[in-house]
């Protein structure tokens, strides 16, 4: 396992621990997602420059959209659940109430 590879898997583990262990707000668990996003968005761009093939280089493009989109998502999410409930802590956050 190169260096380069390493980092890329490291980072995304640390994120994946992160998430799994820090739940108590809404802020930390979107910053884990977002955090995961870009590790995967940096290993999908470097991979086809160390592969050296051109048709693989639309897809770290169209991750890139994705995540904006959860982004965007989590904290229009974020801002709807302070509203309604007062703070961004999960455990205040039941979904079977309507």
């Amino acid at each position: 396992m190169t260096p380069l590879h390493f980092s890329y898997h490291s980072a995304f583990i640390i994120s994946i621990m992160g998430l799994s262990l820090h739940r108590t707000h809404l802020i930390s668990t979107l910053l884990c997602l977002e955090s995961m996003m870009l590790s995967l968005f940096i290993a999908l761009t470097m991979w086809p420059t160390q592969l050296q093939t051109p048709s693989l280089m639309l897809t770290p493009m169209l991750m890139l959209s994705f995540s904006a989109c959860e982004a965007g998502m989590g904290l229009s999410l974020l801002v709807a659940s302070s509203r309604t409930h007062g703070s961004d802590q999960l455990q205040n956050l039941n979904l079977l109430q309507c």
